[in-house]
């Protein structure tokens, strides 16, 4: 699993992170590696109300945004909730207890 982000503050920002993901696309090609764009997500981390969608493209593939992803065993969401990850935990121990019952 790869991770590409940036604090992005204004468009200059927007370019600049679009350009690492050139560079990881090239990087990739260069180094005979493949990189599947379809399993990749864009993922805006903030509780703003923000309607514009993220345009992301890596190796010439639109990235579909998405509301969260796991994450080093983390469910991380877009509005910045510990909602998922609490559920995910919960249910864990939940089949734990019923397992030694």
């Amino acid at each position: 699993m790869t991770v590409i982000y940036r604090e992005i503050i204004n468009n200059a920002d927007m370019e600049e992170l679009q350009k690492d993901r050139d560079r990881l696309g090239n990087w990739a090609v260069e180094n005979a590696m493949k990189i599947n764009p379809n399993k990749s997500k864009a993922i805006r981390f903030t509780r703003a109300r923000v309607k514009d969608p993220l345009n992301y493209s890596l190796m010439g593939t639109l990235i579909p945004e998405g509301s969260s992803c796991k994450y080093l065993g983390i469910i991380l969401r877009s509005d910045l909730s510990w909602a998922d990850q609490v559920n995910y935990a919960v249910k864990k121990a939940w089949k734990a207890l019923h397992f030694t019952m």
